[in-house]
C-alpha cells in the first residue's frame, strides 16, 4: 500500500512577517471594503484565526511564498503584527493557492468561536471583532445544539447557514441524517431544501409528532407527493450507496484483466 503524503505540516508555525512574500497583488482599494475591515477587526480583537498558508522558497530558504491569506497578512502589517501563524505546505506542484486550501467550514468556525468563548472572550466582544450582530454569535454558538452527531459528521467540511440548524432540531435524529444525507448528495445544503423537507417528513419522525404550517402556494396534495418522492429517493440513495462500490469494479474489472 503506497503512502499518503500531507499536503501541509498539521501543526501550524509562527513565522516572521518579513519572510512572506504575497504570490498577488492586492488592489489598494480592498483595504475600504467591509470584508478587510472586519478582518482586521477581528484579528485586533481576538488574533489571528485561520493561519495564513506558505510553501517555501527553495530548500534551504528561510523566506516563504504565501499560497492563501493575502488580506490577512496586509491586515497583520496593518496592526504592526512581527510574525504570522501559518500552515506550511509540503510539496511544490503547480497547483493554485485556491486548490490547496479548504475554506474554513461552518461547523469549524463553530467550534474555534466556543473555544474563544472558552478562553474568555465574550459574545459581544466577538460580535464587535466580526463586525455583526450578536444574535448571528448566538446562532453560532448554538448550532449543534439539538443535532445527532451523525449529521454533524456529514456537515463536517460544509458552508451553511446557521438558520438549518432549527429545522433540523424539530425532527428525530434519524430523520435529521437522512435528510443531510440527501441535501449532501444533491450539492443543496440551503435552508429552503431543509425546510421543503420538513414539511415533507412525516409526523412520526418529527421532535413534536406535528406537521409544520404548510409551505405557502402548497397544497395538502403537493405535500403528500412530496413526502412519497422523498421517501422513494432516499430509498434509491441507499440503494445506490450500497451497491456503488461493487459496480464500479465490474465496470473496471474487464479493463484491467487487459
Amino acid at each position: 500500500m503506497s503512502n499518503i503524503t500531507l499536503g501541509f505540516i498539521p501543526e501550524p508555525m509562527s513565522l516572521p512577517i518579513e519572510q512572506i512574500l504575497p504570490s498577488r497583488k492586492i488592489p489598494p482599494e480592498t483595504q475600504s471594503l467591509r470584508k478587510f475591515i472586519q478582518i482586521l477587526s477581528s484579528i485586533e480583537e481576538i488574533g489571528l484565526i485561520e493561519p495564513l498558508s506558505v510553501i517555501p522558497t527553495g530548500k534551504d530558504s528561510n523566506q516563504y511564498i504565501l499560497l492563501d491569506g493575502h488580506i490577512r497578512l496586509i491586515a497583520l502589517r496593518q496592526l504592526n503584527c512581527t510574525e504570522a501563524l501559518c500552515l506550511l505546505a509540503t510539496d511544490d506542484e503547480s497547483y493554485t493557492y485556491n486548490s490547496r486550501i479548504n475554506r474554513l467550514s461552518t461547523i469549524q468556525e463553530h467550534f474555534m468561536m466556543r473555544r474563544a468563548i472558552e478562553r474568555g472572550v465574550t459574545a459581544q466582544r466577538l460580535a464587535k471583532a466580526l463586525s455583526v450582530d450578536i444574535s448571528q454569535i448566538t446562532k453560532k454558538l448554538t448550532l449543534l445544539d439539538g443535532i445527532c452527531p451523525e449529521a454533524v459528521e456529514l456537515l463536517a467540511d460544509r458552508q451553511f447557514s446557521s438558520a438549518i440548524s432549527p429545522v433540523l432540531r424539530r425532527m428525530k435524529p434519524t430523520r435529521q441524517v437522512e435528510c443531510v444525507e440527501l441535501m449532501v448528495a444533491a450539492n443543496n445544503v440551503t435552508i429552503a431544501y431543509a425546510e421543503a423537507m420538513l414539511v415533507a417528513t412525516p409526523a412520526a419522525m418529527l421532535v413534536e409528532g406535528k406537521k409544520p404550517q404548510r409551505m405557502g402556494g402548497v397544497s395538502q396534495e403537493q405535500i403528500a407527493k412530496m413526502e412519497r418522492e422523498m421517501s422513494n429517493l432516499q430509498v434509491q440513495y441507499k440503494t445506490v450507496e450500497q451497491t456503488y462500490g461493487q459496480d464500479v469494479l465490474l465496470k473496471w474489472t474487464p479493463n484491467l484483466r487487459h
